[in-house]
């Protein structure tokens, strides 16, 4: 994007949001028709390093690892990918928390090529969570899937030793996709991966399917190329991740004995501040 175009854009979504200085502007919030039914924004099981952390109004980091649909491909602008929208949106779920959320998406990679960057992209930012988005280019590139479980479990089990909370976010509902045999395959994998571990899942697959389903809109949730999700539907992306990631945090703070929240003793890879040194 050019320094002039970048200029447009910015004083376009001034204006959209009412604000005086485009500089100032916040993130378009996700359009409030696309909200999918609770149950299939569950997030299990708990992610006690997280939970701990928003209670106790400590800084949270998390990494975005995947591809082009981490990455933001499809998106007008770099800010319009769904990891930069999750970040405001948790930030509005929970005001006054540091909340960072790093993109670390690269377009066309597969799981063999994320593991291989793992280390360098992901964990040594020592985030508390990380969210995997895996598979699609898997079935996008071959029908026989029988190395990929274990290359996802090998990731996952990395994630996990390093001290992270763990979340998949399996494929897109989308009309490539659903071109290749081996989707629905790779769908119930991620899952059993994710049961197996102990590590969260979001169903953007079947959230996807249900926008579909309710909705004459899947167009604008998925852009021309029939793979790549547009602004409007990263935007749902975000917003669903959001309200899931919440609502898993909450309920771990609601099941605490004596307002304890289990993880403290991970709280961080480093020591963690005073109580009066938190924000």
């Amino acid at each position: 994007m050019t320094r002039l175009a970048g200029l447009a854009f910015g004083a376009a979504l001034a204006v959209a949001a009412g604000t005086a200085n485009a500089a100032d502007t916040e993130l378009p919030s996700a359009p409030a028709s696309c909200g999918a039914p609770p149950a299939l924004m569950v997030i299990e099981p708990t992610e006690a390093r997280v939970a701990a952390r928003i209670a106790h109004r400590l800084p949270l980091t998390i990494v975005a690892m995947g591809s082009s649909s981490t990455q933001g491909v499809g998106a007008s602008a770099p800010e319009l990918s769904y990891p930069s929208r999750l970040e405001a949106a948790l930030k509005e779920r929970f005001p006054g928390i540091d909340i960072r959320v790093i993109n670390r998406g690269k377009g066309g990679e597969d799981v063999s090529e994320e593991l291989a960057r793992l280390d360098r992209d992901v964990i040594a930012e020592r985030p508390e969570l990380v969210i995997w988005q895996v598979g699609t280019n898997a079935v996008l590139r071959r029908d026989d899937l029988t190395a990929d479980r274990e290359l996802i479990e090998r990731g996952v089990a990395q994630l996990k030793e390093s001290g992270s909370d763990v979340v998949l976010m399996d494929l897109q509902y989308a009309p490539r996709v659903l071109a290749r045999p081996a989707y629905a395959e790779m769908e119930q994998l991620i899952a059993t991966v994710a049961e197996r571990d102990r590590v969260g899942l979001f169903r953007r697959f079947e959230i996807m399917r249900y926008w579909q389903a309710s909705q004459q809109e899947n167009a604008q949730m998925v852009g021309p190329d029939g793979l790549h999700m547009t602004d409007r539907g990263y935007g749902c992306l975000a917003d669903e991740l959001a309200e899931g990631l919440a609502q898993n945090w909450r309920a771990q703070q609601r099941a605490a004995p004596s307002g304890r929240v289990a993880g403290l003793a991970v709280l961080s890879h480093a020591a963690a501040p005073p109580a009066d040194a938190a924000p």
